[in-house]
């Protein structure tokens, strides 16, 4: 499972997230801090992530635009601190995993623990 955290997410989750989530970059790690959006998203089909990270409602509108890849975990827990994202994404990585492997769904929203 190839992850990218897009830039709307702080950055120091990378290390919460590591021991969890293996194949898990940033978008400052990449040089991708200053992309919009639509760089972020075909960066992430031209490297072969599985997924992007984020809690912004555009890549949902990518991937409505342009299909997969990549899917799209979309955070919409509201405002929570990154060790609080982090918990939810650590509780939810069975569930993560079955969506990326499964080629029926393309969206995952993340409510909360």
């Amino acid at each position: 499972m190839k992850l990218l955290i897009d830039q709307n997410i702080s950055h120091r989750i990378v290390p919460l997230l590591h021991s969890t989530f293996q194949a898990l970059h940033h978008t400052k790690d990449l040089d991708l801090i200053n992309a919009d959006d639509y760089q972020i998203f075909m960066f992430a089909r031209r490297n072969d992530f599985d997924a992007v990270i984020t809690i912004d409602d555009d890549f949902v509108k990518l991937l409505n635009t342009f299909s997969i890849p990549p899917k799209i975990i979309w955070i919409r827990t509201g405002n929570c601190s990154t060790a609080n994202l982090a918990e939810i994404l650590i509780v939810k990585f069975e569930a993560i995993n079955k969506f990326l492997k499964d080629q029926n769904y393309f969206l995952y929203e993340v409510f909360g623990q």
